[in-house]
């Protein structure tokens, strides 16, 4: 098994089982190395080339820089689209934590990373007396947290503050503090940065003050479902789809970070629930760890009390528990939006495009911008090269008319694809990836009609895959007329693959029943490919190129071909970017 690993913003296609057609390459070898050669290709029967990685290779370090630069963005960016509605008013913390905040005298908190409110609401409501400090570097957060219903200057005061870097004391008189409040905070945080926000806290709490704390748990299902993704920043440290970042906490970890800073354990519990979702049938396995720190300035500070480790479900928690019953309300995350947490692609991460081109009106379903920096299959988004050659077919129909077409690497939109089957015989979409293959024929049922929708069939193609292959030939065995590519050449690995499948699926007849000589039609942005080391590839596999755009091929009598496409009013205006290239290959 060779894996490639790429990162998150590298454009990536399929995957590709190496077969007899990629090593046709080899035909050339000199006759004194072919024993050789045949001893040395038997193992590449079974070997598979990963250019769409099924394994974890977590976060590259160019992305896990611009997380760690751009966090409060990216937080800023997640209280704008979810405002106050993802996390629930915290009502249990009365029942969780009343002998903290209960007891003669004002109490002064701090709550860290107040998000939108859901602490400081219920707090003050609870304890009347209670004056809240609350701070969150994300400047949106602290707006909503002034513009709520409930907010009286006299009860609380809102800042902006990035604990990592900003001084408390600037804000909050030095141990003036008998509470701080940390739920779903410090996961947040990148580890290496967690005891700055501990000494900075250190600061301001009294002396035997409280920090009470409620955070994700290794095991919780959000992790377990990263466990799958590049999306693994370090150890127990996950980047999100819309780019927030979550750690799971151990005990061990946890109570060492505690103690290292100079809090003693007061009370520790990892709990585990059972959340429901019955409009999604969905049963989650939710594991969060709940504590209490008190504050005794000794770096090396002793427990209190024994932790505990085991895993309480919600009614064993009411007997183990000093801090009272768990209900419905512990769980934090809204009802829904939870799932978002995941790592997962609901529906609610994709996004309906409006496409406009000549008389068609696409209206394609693709990932949501917002989320397309973490998910490796770059067939769930469209692409320029993909708009600029369904804008050629729109407007110059007798490149497929009456023929049969297969278009590669087609991704979730297909619109050449859909535009093709107005004229041609018959289209086939492929690509080699499931769920931009299974976005593919949504969209397709959802943009065409009988009986154009009959004439386009979507199937599942890795490059040098002879089993998927030989399954696109049962529907026609004759072969394809015209094969279309659109930013199908990002990756070196992938190109020999991709000729050798199209050398397989051209038809192998000098002309179709119209006369027209079979072609195969690339659009792309040269990137980690450039051109020569393409027509290298190509004519190893029998392709010649007969004409390209912009630039076009001197001295072949095919020059021009690609030029009158263009030629039509109009169609350079409506070019995506002038980076684009189109390269028209023939059979030798």
């Amino acid at each position: 098994m060779l894996d490639l690993s790429f990162g998150a913003n590298t454009p990536l296609c399929m995957s590709i089982t190496t077969q007899r057609t990629l090593r046709a390459m080899t035909s050339s070898s000199s006759s004194s190395h072919t024993q050789d050669s045949m001893e040395q290709q038997k193992p590449q029967q079974t070997q598979r080339l990963q250019i769409y990685p099924n394994s974890n290779n977590g976060v590259t370090p160019f992305w896990r820089e611009k997380y760690e630069r751009e966090a409060k963005r990216y937080w800023d960016v997640f209280y704008k689209r979810h405002k106050d509605k993802f996390f629930k008013d915290r009502h249990y913390l009365d029942k969780e934590w009343g002998d903290y905040f209960s007891g003669e005298g004002r109490k002064v908190i701090l709550e860290v990373g107040c998000g939108a409110g859901n602490t400081i609401f219920p707090v003050i409501a609870s304890y009347p007396d209670a004056f809240v400090y609350a701070c969150d570097f994300s400047p949106r957060a602290i707006e909503l947290v002034k513009t709520h219903e409930d907010f009286k200057e006299s009860r609380v005061r809102a800042f902006v503050s990035d604990l990592t870097v900003d001084d408390l004391c600037k804000e909050i008189l030095p141990s003036s503090v008998d509470i701080v409040t940390m739920i779903f905070m410090l996961s947040a945080v990148s580890p290496e940065k967690m005891p700055l926000v501990l000494q900075n806290v250190r600061k301001i709490i009294k002396p035997n003050g409280y920090v009470l704390f409620r955070d994700y748990a290794t095991g919780d299902l959000a992790q377990e479902r990263f466990s799958g993704k590049d999306q693994k920043i370090s150890d127990n440290f996950y980047v999100r789809g819309d780019g927030t970042r979550a750690y799971y906490f151990s005990n061990e970890f946890l109570t060492n970070l505690f103690r290292e800073n100079g809090f003693a354990v007061d009370k520790l519990h990892v709990y585990c629930k059972q959340v429901e979702n019955r409009s999604r049938e969905l049963i989650m396995n939710r594991r969060w760890v709940q504590a209490a720190f008190r504050f005794t300035g000794d770096l090396n500070s002793s427990s209190s009390n024994e932790a505990e480790g085991n895993c309480s479900g919600s009614s064993e928690a009411k007997q183990n528990s000093s801090n009272g019953s768990l209900n419905d309300t512990a769980i934090d995350l809204s009802e829904g939006v939870a799932f978002d947490m995941f790592g997962a692609l609901p529906s609610s991460d994709y996004e309906i495009i409006e496409i406009k081109l000549r008389g068609w009106d696409f209206k394609i379903r693709v990932l949501s911008k917002q989320y397309q920096h973490t998910c490796k299959s770059t067939g769930l988004m469209l692409w320029e090269s993909a708009r600029l050659m369904a804008s050629v077919l729109a407007k110059n129909p007798d490149i497929v008319s009456g023929k049969r077409v297969l278009e590669l690497g087609s991704g979730c939109g297909g619109i050449c694809s859909m535009i093709a089957a107005k004229h041609a015989d018959l289209v086939v979409a492929t690509d080699g990836d499931a769920l931009a293959l299974d976005l593919l024929a949504k969209n397709v049922s959802s943009n065409l009609e009988p009986p154009l929708l009959t004439k386009l069939i979507t199937k599942r193609m890795e490059w040098g895959n002879n089993d998927h292959i030989e399954a696109i030939k049962e529907g026609n065995k004759i072969g394809f007329d015209v094969i279309i590519g659109t930013d199908v050449t990002y990756i070196p690995e992938a190109i020999l693959p991709l000729f050798a499948s199209a050398r397989e699926l051209i038809t192998s007849g000098a002309s179709n029943k119209h006369g027209n000589v079979p072609a195969l039609i690339l659009c792309h942005i040269f990137r980690r490919v450039d051109e020569p080391s393409l027509l290298s590839a190509a004519s190893q596999f029998g392709f010649r190129l007969v004409d390209k755009w912009p630039a076009g091929v001197p001295n072949e009598s095919s020059q021009g071909i690609i030029s009158k496409w263009f030629s039509v009013n109009g169609l350079l205006n409506e070019l995506p970017s002038t980076a684009l290239n189109i390269l028209l290959f023939r059979l030798e």
